[in-house]
């Protein structure tokens, strides 16, 4: 908590943050579904990820609810995975210019 702020109204900057951001993830979801390139779909679809690890970690601790940062964690290391492997995957197909 940082001193001399109320807890409603931290709680409500998170809740707020977190709305934002979900509001431009649907700029990132129209990049990744029309992107010109691989590259850029999959640089979206991992931005959209890490977002989602964002937005979690902001309700998580806006809700007082700990068990979301849990999920947040877990989400972050599939997210991870899935831009190695679509990476290896846009590689190896030739996808990559």
């Amino acid at each position: 908590m940082i001193p001399g702020l109320s807890g409603d109204l931290v709680t409500q900057v998170f809740l707020l943050v977190a709305t934002l951001l979900m509001v431009l993830a649907v700029a990132v979801f129209y990049r990744a579904v029309k992107g010109p390139t691989t590259q850029d779909r999959v640089l979206a679809v991992n931005v959209l990820g890490t977002n989602t690890v964002v937005v979690l970690a902001l309700l998580a601790e806006g809700l007082g609810e700990p068990s979301l940062l849990d999920i947040a964690l877990v989400y972050a290391l599939l997210n991870f995975l899935m831009a190695v492997a679509i990476s290896k995957f846009t590689v190896e197909r030739g996808g990559v210019l």
